[in-house]
């Protein structure tokens, strides 16, 4: 759990709002969308995310936030002392309470703070947990990213939204420097980013990127594979025996890997949470869907080319395709 210090009320002009974040990287980064949209309505405002411990490099790299809060809890684990023992350590700091996830554990903590304005979507029976509680238009929400906005404007204003400006993570220069002579990179630079944490029908085969590997080299490209632990092996088999492709997957903290895919000139990449990383730091996608859909969490940004088959069955938003038609890809 992460260290809550006491805010003075008086040292705050602006509103005080704290959210609970969502789980996963790539939605992590979406969120930036709508901490853009309340510091452009309230220039003053202090925003305080609660979020995952992996996440802290993340909101560190967004202007907008003022301090990570962790919970320190597994991922889907209840926890219930956990998140109101966090919850009354944040008593009288904020004024308002913004709840991304739909979970009831995950309003638990703002109810617990005595947050006077908690705003969420109706779900798992949040009646006493929330007391500004939306309904979810899917046809004007249907993205991620809008229903996250939508619960920082008024009720009435969020149909229709207003702009839904794109996230956009901070570089470290220095960073870059010591990375690219670390790993003994070169630019220009090319990234893959073969793994997908939601599962393999979200991943476009090996023996693909491990062929677009070989054309970069051979065009004169350095290639960095990039991922986590579990993406070591796709990793080596995409780099094994190719001079020029470095696999970097598990060797990276979440940091590096935001100014690393800041230095690539393009990246080829699954619907994963570094394709949205790689479309925050302004990095030219190419962006493979599976078993998920571009209409719903599109990479938000200018430059991106989108690939998907858009089979009959998509999308399933399956983990595991159950009729292998990923290898149709």
């Amino acid at each position: 759990m992460g260290e809550a210090g006491i805010l003075s009320p008086s040292a705050v002009r602006g509103e005080r709002i704290l959210v609970v974040g969502p789980a996963w990287v790539g939605d992590m980064v979406m969120a930036q969308s709508l901490f853009m949209v309340l510091r452009r309505r309230d220039p003053e405002a202090v925003i305080d995310v609660i979020g995952p411990k992996w996440s802290t490099p993340i909101l560190e790299r967004m202007p907008e936030v003022r301090r990570s809060i962790t919970l320190d809890v597994g991922h889907g684990d209840v926890d219930l002392l956990s998140r109101w023992r966090l919850g009354r350590s944040l008593q009288g700091q904020y004024d308002r309470a913004i709840v991304l996830p739909r979970s009831w554990k995950s309003a638990l903590v703002p109810f617990a703070a005595g947050v006077p304005h908690r705003t969420g979507f109706t779900g798992e029976q949040r009646y006493v947990l929330l007391n500004d509680r939306r309904q979810r238009n899917r046809d004007v929400l249907d993205q991620t990213v809008k229903r996250f906005v939508a619960l920082g404007v008024p009720a009435d204003e969020s149909a229709p939204l207003p702009q839904v400006p794109h996230p956009q993570l901070t570089l470290n220069a220095d960073s870059q420097r010591r990375l690219l002579s670390e790993h003994e990179l070169h630019q220009p630079l090319i990234g893959l980013m073969p793994g997908a944490e939601y599962g393999p029908a979200k991943q476009w085969p090996l023996a693909y990127f491990r062929r677009v590997a070989q054309q970069m080299v051979d065009r004169g490209y350095q290639v960095v594979v990039l991922g986590g632990p579990k993406d070591r092996p796709a990793g080596d088999t995409i780099s094994e025996r190719l001079a020029g492709v470095v696999n970097l997957c598990g060797r990276t903290t979440l940091a590096d890997a935001v100014d690393l895919l800041g230095c690539c000139e393009q990246v080829v990449t699954n619907d994963s949470g570094l394709m949205h990383v790689a479309a925050a730091v302004g990095t030219h996608l190419q962006a493979i869907y599976g078993s998920s859909s571009p209409r719903y969490t599109p990479p938000l940004t200018g430059r991106a080319d989108i690939h998907w088959l858009e089979l009959s069955c998509s999308p399933c938003f399956e983990r595991t395709c159950p009729l292998g038609a990923h290898q149709l890809s």
